[in-house]
């Protein structure tokens, strides 16, 4: 079977505008260890909204293809293309892909942790007009590049899940890790709503948490928060200290034991302080870019608290995000994070939705008309 040799691709080539659609090219063949795989879903998370609305934004980067949470089947394979877990990728197999990493700089080799690699590739950091030009989600064909971390996928996980596993959930879970893990019966407030939050408030009641608190909106996420397991709902409508209140009266006046930061809202850090409890932890996990966030020294020396950031996890993550949706299947409403799948030509209409809160997640599947 040929390899194909270009792709059909939304591309970004101007912030806060319409993505074109147009044809790209792809390497001419297959690198060792790398592969080209028929994306058969890319769902968009709040990255995606932020790139494209120039919010979040890096140096020379356009002109790009967004989407960094896809699934698809392999097309065609490189020489010695294995896994992370050292199962061959052959042709035909369904696979999804975390990040690459370089793996010789000291980030991967003395503190051996991937989020921390000098040269740690997404999609987004790839322009459409260089080599090897797409590899990312909202594209007919992506190549996988012999870096990316690759993980054959088990059968019975749906292609949504898949690509969100890749990042929205692998980053719930890393941050939870980054916390220390959750002791039975303790309260957790997660501030944020969007599949950061709800994933969050999944994993909270799953874990065991006494109480959980979920803090966002609007009103049709908290509803969703509830069937993810949340015990309280506080909306975004009142003032930090009706939320702090709301808290406190959940927790018997003495705050949250674990705080997750998935907002990244204005403010949020010092509401989180000022909620958690003494001895607590909060974890910063939802904050980007480098705009000043006040935070009320006093109050975390004075209550002793632990204060983590957390990125967004590695392949081990993105391993462990897929086996836990597969986990509690019925459990959560997986499904729920999702909206109706578009082809590449609504994936612009898809990003404003998500701009306007009117869905969680965007779901492309790039074969669609």
């Amino acid at each position: 079977m040929p390899v194909p040799t270009s792709t059909r691709a939304a591309v970004l080539r101007e912030h806060a505008g319409p993505l074109a659609l147009e044809k790209i090219p792809l390497p001419e063949e297959c690198e060792a260890g790398a592969a080209v795989v028929a994306v058969r879903c890319a769902t968009l998370c709040a990255t995606d909204v932020h790139l494209w609305s120039g919010a979040m934004s890096l140096p020379g980067m356009l002109p790009m293809v967004l989407g960094h949470e896809m699934a698809g089947v392999v097309e065609a394979v490189g020489p010695g293309t294995v896994d992370a877990l050292g199962r061959p990728v052959q042709v035909g197999d369904r696979i999804g892909w975390s990040e690459s990493t370089c793996g010789h700089c000291y980030g991967c080799t003395v503190l051996r942790a991937p989020v921390a690699c000098l040269d740690r590739g997404y999609g987004f950091r790839q322009r459409a007009d260089r080599w090897p030009y797409s590899t990312a989600g909202l594209a007919e064909y992506a190549y996988v590049t012999p870096g990316a971390q690759k993980v054959v996928l088990p059968g019975d996980v749906p292609d949504t899940w898949a690509a969100a596993a890749g990042c929205s959930v692998k980053t719930v879970l890393h941050a939870f890790d980054r916390a220390g893990g959750l002791r039975p019966g303790s309260s957790v407030l997660v501030q944020g709503a969007g599949a950061l939050g709800l994933v969050a408030t999944a994993v909270a009641r799953a874990s065991g948490a006494g109480t959980v608190i979920t803090v966002g909106g609007p009103g049709y996420r908290l509803d969703l928060a509830r069937r993810f397991g949340a015990d309280v709902t506080v909306g975004l409508d009142g003032e930090p200290a009706d939320r702090l209140a709301a808290v406190l009266e959940a927790t018997e006046g003495r705050g949250a034991d674990l705080v997750l930061d998935l907002a990244g809202a204005p403010g949020v850090g010092a509401e989180a302080v000022d909620a958690a409890a003494w001895g607590g932890t909060f974890v910063v996990v939802g904050s980007t870019g480098p705009r000043p966030e006040p935070i009320p020294l006093g109050t975390v020396m004075g209550k002793e608290l632990t204060v983590r950031g957390s990125l967004n996890g590695d392949v081990a993550d993105y391993h462990r995000a897929v086996e836990f949706l597969r986990a509690f299947r019925l459990r959560f409403p997986w499904d729920d994070l999702f909206g109706e799948p578009a082809g590449l030509a609504g994936a612009s209409a898809a990003l404003v939705s998500m701009s306007r809160l009117q869905q969680v997640k965007a779901v492309i599947h790039p074969w669609l008309p």
